[in-house]
Protein backbone atom coordinates (compact mmCIF):
# COMPACT_ATOMS: atom_id res chain seq x y z
CA UNK A 1 0.00 0.00 0.00
CA UNK A 2 1.91 3.01 -1.04
CA UNK A 3 2.35 6.35 0.80
CA UNK A 4 2.24 9.54 -1.06
CA UNK A 5 3.27 12.98 1.17
CA UNK A 6 2.53 15.95 -1.03
CA UNK A 7 4.24 18.90 0.40
CA UNK A 8 7.49 20.82 0.89
CA UNK A 9 10.47 19.58 3.22
CA UNK A 10 10.23 22.77 4.42
CA UNK A 11 6.55 22.76 5.55
CA UNK A 12 5.43 22.61 9.73
CA UNK A 13 2.24 20.30 8.12
CA UNK A 14 3.87 18.97 6.12
CA UNK A 15 6.84 17.63 8.57
CA UNK A 16 3.71 17.15 11.11
CA UNK A 17 2.44 14.69 8.73
CA UNK A 18 5.82 13.21 8.19
CA UNK A 19 6.74 12.69 11.71
CA UNK A 20 3.68 10.48 12.08
CA UNK A 21 5.01 8.47 9.51
CA UNK A 22 8.78 8.32 11.09
CA UNK A 23 7.28 7.19 14.57
CA UNK A 24 5.41 5.00 12.89
CA UNK A 25 7.92 2.98 11.15
CA UNK A 26 6.24 3.53 7.41
CA UNK A 27 7.58 3.91 3.93
CA UNK A 28 6.49 6.67 2.37
CA UNK A 29 7.53 8.73 -0.65
CA UNK A 30 7.65 12.75 -0.81
CA UNK A 31 6.38 14.39 -3.90
CA UNK A 32 7.36 18.43 -3.26
CA UNK A 33 5.35 20.75 -4.08
CA UNK A 34 7.08 23.68 -3.52
CA UNK A 35 4.46 26.50 -1.35
CA UNK A 36 6.91 29.63 -2.51
CA UNK A 37 6.99 29.21 -5.89
CA UNK A 38 3.30 28.90 -6.42
CA UNK A 39 2.88 25.23 -7.13
CA UNK A 40 0.35 24.71 -4.88
CA UNK A 41 -1.42 26.85 -7.19
CA UNK A 42 -0.88 24.27 -10.06
CA UNK A 43 -3.84 22.63 -11.40
CA UNK A 44 -2.34 18.92 -10.53
CA UNK A 45 -2.49 20.22 -6.82
CA UNK A 46 -5.91 22.23 -6.90
CA UNK A 47 -7.09 18.62 -7.75
CA UNK A 48 -6.00 17.24 -4.72
CA UNK A 49 -6.51 20.50 -2.62
CA UNK A 50 -9.40 23.01 -3.73
CA UNK A 51 -7.93 25.28 -1.07
CA UNK A 52 -4.39 24.95 -2.53
CA UNK A 53 -2.31 24.18 0.79
CA UNK A 54 0.10 21.13 1.90
CA UNK A 55 0.38 18.44 2.84
CA UNK A 56 -2.15 16.14 0.61
CA UNK A 57 -1.96 12.28 1.88
CA UNK A 58 -2.27 9.55 -0.97
CA UNK A 59 -2.56 6.06 0.03
CA UNK A 60 -3.56 3.14 -1.20
CA UNK A 61 -6.17 4.76 -3.61
CA UNK A 62 -7.45 7.57 -0.54
CA UNK A 63 -6.81 11.11 -0.69
CA UNK A 64 -6.71 13.28 2.31
CA UNK A 65 -6.02 16.49 3.38
CA UNK A 66 -6.20 18.54 6.33
CA UNK A 67 -3.12 17.73 9.04
CA UNK A 68 -4.68 16.80 11.73
CA UNK A 69 -6.91 14.31 9.99
CA UNK A 70 -3.88 13.07 8.25
CA UNK A 71 -2.01 12.51 11.41
CA UNK A 72 -4.59 10.70 13.17
CA UNK A 73 -5.64 8.51 10.34
CA UNK A 74 -1.70 7.32 9.72
CA UNK A 75 -2.09 6.94 13.47
CA UNK A 76 -5.15 4.59 13.52
CA UNK A 77 -4.42 2.71 9.96
CA UNK A 78 -0.26 2.00 10.31
CA UNK A 79 1.16 -0.59 12.78
CA UNK A 80 3.53 0.92 14.94
CA UNK A 81 3.23 2.40 18.45
CA UNK A 82 0.13 4.89 19.14
CA UNK A 83 0.10 8.55 18.93
CA UNK A 84 -2.94 8.71 20.85
CA UNK A 85 -3.23 8.77 24.15
CA UNK A 86 -5.78 6.31 25.36
CA UNK A 87 -6.67 7.85 28.11
CA UNK A 88 -9.78 10.46 27.54
CA UNK A 89 -8.95 13.24 29.02
CA UNK A 90 -5.12 13.03 27.79
CA UNK A 91 -6.21 12.35 24.21
CA UNK A 92 -9.18 15.32 24.68
CA UNK A 93 -5.64 17.71 25.95
CA UNK A 94 -3.68 16.22 22.95
CA UNK A 95 -6.76 17.76 20.00
CA UNK A 96 -6.44 20.71 22.42
CA UNK A 97 -3.02 21.51 22.22
CA UNK A 98 -3.03 20.91 17.93
CA UNK A 99 -6.20 23.33 18.48
CA UNK A 100 -4.54 25.64 20.57
CA UNK A 101 -1.31 25.57 18.07
CA UNK A 102 -3.53 25.83 14.64
CA UNK A 103 -5.60 28.72 15.83
CA UNK A 104 -2.84 30.50 17.39
CA UNK A 105 0.28 29.35 17.35
CA UNK A 106 1.51 28.74 13.73
CA UNK A 107 0.11 32.17 12.85
CA UNK A 108 2.21 33.80 15.11
CA UNK A 109 5.53 31.74 16.06
CA UNK A 110 5.88 31.10 12.07
CA UNK A 111 4.07 33.33 10.10
CA UNK A 112 4.54 36.39 11.96
CA UNK A 113 7.81 36.45 14.27
CA UNK A 114 10.00 33.70 12.12
CA UNK A 115 9.06 35.36 8.79
CA UNK A 116 9.85 38.84 10.12
CA UNK A 117 13.04 37.75 11.68
CA UNK A 118 13.98 35.72 9.69
CA UNK A 119 13.14 35.08 6.61
CA UNK A 120 12.27 39.11 5.52
CA UNK A 121 16.13 40.19 6.59
CA UNK A 122 17.25 36.78 4.80
CA UNK A 123 15.94 38.44 1.46
CA UNK A 124 17.27 41.96 2.26
CA UNK A 125 13.98 43.46 3.78
CA UNK A 126 13.45 45.34 6.99
CA UNK A 127 11.00 43.53 9.32
CA UNK A 128 7.65 45.13 10.62
CA UNK A 129 8.24 45.86 14.02
CA UNK A 130 4.55 46.36 14.15
CA UNK A 131 3.66 42.62 12.94
CA UNK A 132 6.64 41.62 15.18
CA UNK A 133 5.65 42.70 18.42
CA UNK A 134 2.10 41.51 17.80
CA UNK A 135 3.41 38.29 16.97
CA UNK A 136 5.41 37.73 19.98
CA UNK A 137 2.55 39.03 22.48
CA UNK A 138 0.34 36.23 20.77
CA UNK A 139 3.51 33.49 20.81
CA UNK A 140 3.61 34.41 24.45
CA UNK A 141 0.28 33.49 25.38
CA UNK A 142 1.07 30.32 23.39
CA UNK A 143 4.04 29.38 25.37
CA UNK A 144 2.17 30.26 28.55
CA UNK A 145 -1.11 27.70 27.97
CA UNK A 146 1.64 25.34 26.78
CA UNK A 147 3.73 25.63 29.58
CA UNK A 148 0.81 25.28 31.74
CA UNK A 149 -0.56 22.07 30.30
CA UNK A 150 2.65 20.19 29.80
CA UNK A 151 2.72 17.39 32.10
CA UNK A 152 6.15 16.77 34.08
CA UNK A 153 9.13 15.56 32.60
CA UNK A 154 7.66 13.36 29.40
CA UNK A 155 5.49 14.80 26.38
CA UNK A 156 3.09 17.36 26.70
CA UNK A 157 0.20 14.72 26.85
CA UNK A 158 1.85 11.83 29.60
CA UNK A 159 4.69 9.47 29.34
CA UNK A 160 4.23 8.62 25.83
CA UNK A 161 4.88 10.98 22.36
CA UNK A 162 1.48 12.10 21.21
CA UNK A 163 0.14 14.16 18.16
CA UNK A 164 0.32 17.28 20.30
CA UNK A 165 4.06 16.73 20.89
CA UNK A 166 4.37 16.03 16.66
CA UNK A 167 2.30 19.64 15.67
CA UNK A 168 4.70 21.25 18.10
CA UNK A 169 7.78 20.51 17.16
CA UNK A 170 8.03 21.93 13.48
CA UNK A 171 6.69 25.06 14.64
CA UNK A 172 8.62 25.37 17.66
CA UNK A 173 11.92 24.83 15.91
CA UNK A 174 11.37 27.97 13.28
CA UNK A 175 10.15 29.99 16.53
CA UNK A 176 13.72 29.35 18.14
CA UNK A 177 15.66 30.02 14.88
CA UNK A 178 14.59 33.87 15.65
CA UNK A 179 16.60 35.82 18.24
CA UNK A 180 13.29 36.88 19.67
CA UNK A 181 12.11 33.62 19.84
CA UNK A 182 14.61 32.20 21.60
CA UNK A 183 14.35 34.93 24.11
CA UNK A 184 10.56 33.60 24.66
CA UNK A 185 10.92 29.83 24.89
CA UNK A 186 13.83 30.55 27.28
CA UNK A 187 11.59 32.05 29.89
CA UNK A 188 9.19 28.70 29.68
CA UNK A 189 10.95 25.97 31.36
CA UNK A 190 8.90 23.34 30.75
CA UNK A 191 8.68 24.11 27.13
CA UNK A 192 11.70 24.57 26.51
CA UNK A 193 12.96 21.22 28.67
CA UNK A 194 10.51 19.45 26.47
CA UNK A 195 12.22 21.01 23.26
CA UNK A 196 15.73 20.13 24.51
CA UNK A 197 14.96 16.32 24.76
CA UNK A 198 13.00 16.37 21.52
CA UNK A 199 15.13 17.87 19.31
CA UNK A 200 17.61 14.66 19.62
CA UNK A 201 14.53 12.24 18.69
CA UNK A 202 15.34 10.03 15.63
CA UNK A 203 11.99 10.86 13.55
CA UNK A 204 12.82 14.99 14.80
CA UNK A 205 16.27 14.66 13.26
CA UNK A 206 15.31 12.88 9.84
CA UNK A 207 12.58 15.66 8.89
CA UNK A 208 14.42 18.36 10.28
CA UNK A 209 14.18 20.87 6.74
CA UNK A 210 17.60 21.98 5.16
CA UNK A 211 17.34 25.53 4.75
CA UNK A 212 19.58 27.90 3.07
Amino acid sequence: MAIILHGPAYSTYTRTARLVLEEKGAAYALAEVDLLKGETQAPAHLARHPFGKVPVLEHDGFTLFETFAIARYLDEVLPGPRLQPGDTRRRARMTQICGVLDSYGYGAMVGKVFWQAAIVPMQGGTPDAAVLADGLAVAGKVLDVLEGLAEGDGFLCGPEISLADLFLVPILEYFAMTEPGRAALGSHRAIGGWAGRIGSRASVVATRPKLG
